[in-house]
């Protein structure tokens, strides 16, 4: 070590010029093979790293190419194309965009499982610091956490069968239903938080799972769309003019098999012989309404009808998921009253606010009255709330004041309804018809504002909305005295796609000429689709309706028949099986 010092020392270690040319050789001569052998490492990593990325490109280039056509189609393409690639790098056994449509599934199931550990996590580590509503509003989560990957789920095997199992557009509706409830579920479980500020601060922890998920659910409704549609328009064109088979009254023969022609007949008839009979004075089965749902068998496939004798049922009542196939049956709407009084004022949300909350498939209802007397300063008290897919109600009374009736999700069906409130007193994300239905406004709080519909579409791609026909829309007496004093609306935009048609229907005076309010400004005036068709009465005239661009008034009847129970809720396939009138078409 010294010796190389006094090397480098040069005069001063009374070296010669000579020695100091002779060094200076050397250490450039050691230079250049240092930098030489920098470039053949650095041009051998290249090379190994280049036929490695050769390796995987002459891979993976088909599945890749896939995935992102694919993936084209949707509103958040590179979250799609990203998740989905990545998680197929190794396998490589993506083919076809149905394919890519389940691998994107699967990665949302397990994205919805985190969430669901991260809510029950929240509520072990913060339990003792949370309010009552954040709590409800956490149990809210899970259950429409857990409803999600039910959905998801059966999205998945319902693409295994497509589209060998049932018709195409059969395929298509009951897919884009799924994935447009799984959606809403996300939106239904932050929505819990946004009653007080405090609320806000647990709403903040869930936000970015919740987004993730519903943008990831998104992405497969979208996908599930394109392929759907793109099949349907194959076959459109290979049968010409003929016209689908789905497309065609509903028959006998076309009925499903859950409910027999005998049972149909029994539900029109006023001699039903039930499977459990409720009465409050104890000579039924059961006492009470929940005691008899919580008896009914689980999943089941057949029809299992609860007679519910006349009486006030002071009760909150959930049809829960596994409660399939329930039927209620009152002794008139007059006589047969289930209610409650929760409310947000009172400390629950909105969600879990409900008398009744039904979730189960299939659910029917008749001669019931489904009620909450929280009243009108108590803001959002539920008298029913329905997410079950394929339910109907007949001749049934929902009163409540805010938020009376929530049609939270999938394919519902009201006929010879009253339904009456104040604010958004019809509210949700289904898709639902209304027939021959009597929707009154009431008089409402000091200072408040009657909205018969909030619709809450928050996707392009879901098929969900608002449909009102053949009904009458008017004021309950309370509201008739005084009506000049609190303006009545047909609806408002809660979400950012909201969807309301009201077609065929006698609309009174009670409704401002305007027709429509806004929800918060701007808010959703261009992205919204409000629609009037052929109704009648003092309040129908729209020549000073808004001029926002979702609105407009429907002149054409193949865009209105688009909005029918045989075409917006695939009613040609279940509606039959209620044993309720009905009708398909305008």
């Amino acid at each position: 070590m010294d010796r190389i010092k006094r090397l480098f020392a040069g005069d001063s270690a009374g070296g010669t010029n000579k020695r100091k040319r002779k060094l200076l050789i050397v250490a450039l001569f050691s230079t250049f093979l240092i930098v030489a052998a920098a470039i053949g490492i650095a041009s051998a990593v290249r090379s190994s790293h280049e036929s490695s990325t050769t390796a995987r490109s002459l891979k993976m280039p088909q599945s890749h190419a896939i995935i992102r056509s694919a993936c084209s189609s949707t509103l958040y393409p590179d979250l799609c194309f990203s998740a989905v690639a990545a998680s197929t790098e190794a396998s490589g056994r993506i083919s076809t965009n149905k394919d890519v449509i389940e691998a994107s599934l699967n990665l949302t199931i397990t994205a919805v499982q985190h969430n669901f550990f991260a809510v029950e996590k929240l509520i072990a580590t913060r339990g003792g610091s949370l309010t009552k509503r954040e709590k409800t509003a956490l149990h809210d989560c899970l259950e429409t956490i857990d409803e999600t990957l039910d959905e998801l789920h059966a999205a998945v095997e319902d693409l295994h069968l497509y589209p060998t199992t049932k018709s195409l557009k059969q395929h298509a509706d009951d897919l884009k239903t799924i994935m447009s409830s799984a959606i809403t579920n996300q939106e239904t479980c932050l929505d819990g938080f946004s009653h007080e500020s405090a609320d806000k601060k647990i709403r903040a922890t869930l936000l970015a799972g919740q987004v993730h998920v519903e943008k990831m659910c998104s992405n497969g409704l979208a996908m599930i769309k394109n392929l759907t549609d793109t099949d349907m328009e194959i076959e459109r064109r290979a049968i010409g003019s003929r016209k689908l088979s789905e497309e065609e009254p509903a028959s006998e023969a076309g009925w499903p098999e859950w409910l027999s022609a005998g049972d149909r007949r029994l539900l029109q008839s006023s001699t039903v012989t039930p499977d459990v009979v409720v009465a409050a004075d104890g000579s039924g089965n059961y006492k009470t309404v929940s005691e008899a749902v919580a008896a009914a068998p689980d999943k089941s496939s057949k029809r299992y009808v609860i007679k519910i004798k006349a009486g006030v049922y002071k009760e909150n009542v959930v049809v829960s998921k596994k409660k399939t196939n329930i039927i209620f049956i009152g002794d008139g709407r007059t006589n047969t009253i289930i209610t409650g009084s929760r409310s947000v004022v009172g400390g629950s949300t909105t969600f879990n606010s409900a008398t009744v909350a039904v979730v189960g498939e299939r659910f029917l209802a008749r001669d019931i009255t489904f009620q909450n007397t929280a009243g009108a300063a108590m803001h959002q008290a539920v008298a029913l709330r329905v997410g079950a897919d394929l339910a109907a109600f007949y001749q049934c009374d929902i009163l409540a004041y805010q938020d009376t009736l929530y049609v939270h999700s999938n394919r519902q069906f009201f006929v010879k309804c009253l339904i009456s409130g104040t604010v958004d007193f019809i509210f949700g994300n289904s898709a639902v018809v209304f027939q021959d239905c009597d929707i009154h406004a009431r008089r409402p709080d000091s200072g408040q504002k009657n909205m018969v519909t909030a619709q809450g579409r928050m996707d392009p791609n879901q098929v969900t909305g608002i449909v009102i026909q053949k009904s009458r829309i008017g004021a309950t007496s309370d509201l008739q005295a005084v009506k000049g004093s609190f303006p009545t609306y047909l609806g408002r935009p809660w979400k950012e796609y909201s969807r309301t048609v009201i077609m065929q229907s006698s609309i009174s005076d009670v409704i401002h000429p305007a027709g429509w309010h806004e929800w918060n400004g701007n808010f959703a005036l261009d992205t919204l689709y409000y629609g009037e068709y052929l109704n009648t009465g003092a309040g129908a005239g729209t020549s000073n309706r808004v001029s926002w661009k979702g609105f407009k008034v429907i002149t054409s009847a193949t865009e209105a028949q688009g909005f029918t129970a045989g075409r917006f809720i695939a009613g040609s396939n279940w509606l039959g099986s209620t044993g309720f009138p009905f009708s398909l078409d305008l």
